[in-house]
């Protein structure tokens, strides 16, 4: 291997960065019960078991008419209808050679199995009559079809969503046991941010990281403590970080990780704390840095936007994710995908390129954003993947690449 493909020196790996952050992530403790009205993007704390079949009883999928298949089965195609059942009513016992009017989600009067929709079968003077062709069960949602008694409904350390809770209430739960949310402390340093809203003076930027790292950490269902704008100075650096670390699980940082005379947020870590990592082969977002300050997790992110967004994804995310308890989905889904880009120059850090997963009836293909400048949030906001090239790797179109889905 060329000295051109080399990983650049004194970069650690991100796939060993990450494991070595995993390794060292502990789940929070506690749990308390929440209605499910407040559970979503919650994680479950402990698993749950059906007490209840779902559906409790044999039910009719169409609008149509029950009857007994034997009779049916005899020969037997005009039937007297015998009774009418609608959904949340109990029919009597059906009568040998008789049919009963039924409605969808109406639970099968008892002897009734089959059901034969009413598109199928002629309706007149108080009997109906069907056709050739119906099937044992046809048209029958059976007992605990969905869910039955004593099975697993929700593994603990599932984050909630709208499914989850759907069946969660389908079993007759109105609440469940949930992890505590996370608690991260988010700040944001450099003289030069300003706030959306207000007047930029020369050399001034809008602070666009706070925005969208609160948004993605609400997402996750963690509780967001913003501390604002760290000033450029080592003393108010100190005492922020440590204000942030008394109030939260764990300290996130955008900017100050570098090694320029205004990036202070290292200093502080190592005044603070220690500092574990430092220094990623990732691109964008190689000052990344992991330690603890006054005895929490620490995350120092870049300051660019697109290196903020990409080292938040692939490497804090599934470390917060695993202290607040999930214990599936850790990573981001990956796929395959074809080219529709090249890329002639190879990289010496593990590049993570923005793109757009399109698909069509061949097969999926990744496109690019143009500019895959790290200050460029655009990239972001257009883009629903990263491409992810190895330390080495070029890309020829119609190449198959690893995409990571977002």
């Amino acid at each position: 291997m060329s000295a051109m493909h080399k990983q650049a020196a004194g970069l650690t790996p991100v796939e060993e960065a990450l494991a070595r952050i995993l390794a060292d992530a502990r789940q929070i403790s506690g749990a308390e019960f929440r209605p499910l009205s407040e559970c979503r993007n919650r994680v479950l704390a402990s698993a749950v078991h059906s007490a209840i079949d779902v559906p409790p009883a044999d039910n009719s999928s169409m609008d149509g008419y029950a009857l007994r298949f034997e009779d049916y089965a005899t020969g037997q195609r005009r039937f007297v209808l015998s009774q009418r059942v609608a959904a949340g009513a109990v029919g009597l016992p059906l009568e040998p050679g008789t049919a009963a009017r039924i409605f969808t989600g109406a639970e099968l009067p008892a002897g009734a199995d089959a059901v034969v929709m009413q598109e199928e079968a002629r309706a007149q003077d108080g009997a109906v009559e069907f056709g050739e062709g119906l099937r044992p069960g046809a048209n029958v949602r059976p007992r605990g079809q969905d869910i039955s008694v004593g099975s697993l409904a929700v593994e603990a350390g599932t984050r909630l969503s709208a499914g989850h809770l759907g069946l969660l209430a389908s079993i007759g739960l109105p609440g469940v046991p949930v992890l505590p949310r996370l608690r991260v402390a988010i700040l944001s340093t450099g003289n030069e941010l300003v706030e959306p809203g207000q007047p930029l003076a020369p050399g001034q930027i809008y602070n666009s990281n706070r925005y969208m790292l609160s948004a993605m950490l609400e997402d996750l269902g963690m509780a967001v403590i913003d501390k604002g704008i760290v000033p450029d100075e080592p003393e108010g650096t100190r005492r922020l970080l440590a204000e942030a670390a008394e109030s939260a699980d764990v300290v996130l940082t955008t900017g100050g990780v570098s090694v320029g005379e205004e990036d202070h947020v290292k200093g502080a870590v190592e005044a603070l704390g220690e500092l574990q990592l430092w220094k990623l082969a990732i691109k964008p977002g190689k000052p990344l840095a992991y330690g603890r300050v006054a005895g929490k997790p620490f995350f120092g992110l870049p300051g660019n936007p697109s290196s903020v967004f990409v080292t938040f994804t692939v490497i804090a995310r599934p470390y917060l994710q695993r202290m607040q308890g999930l214990t599936q989905d850790l990573r981001l889904q990956e796929v395959q995908a074809e080219a529709g880009f090249d890329w002639p120059k190879a990289g010496k850090r593990q590049e993570y390129l923005r793109g757009r997963l399109e698909t069509h009836g061949d097969g999926a293909v990744v496109r690019l954003y143009p500019n895959q400048s790290s200050g460029v949030l655009a990239s972001v906001a257009w883009g629903n993947c990263l491409v992810v090239l190895p330390v080495g790797k070029t890309v020829n179109a119609g190449e198959v690449v690893r995409v990571l889905l977002l």
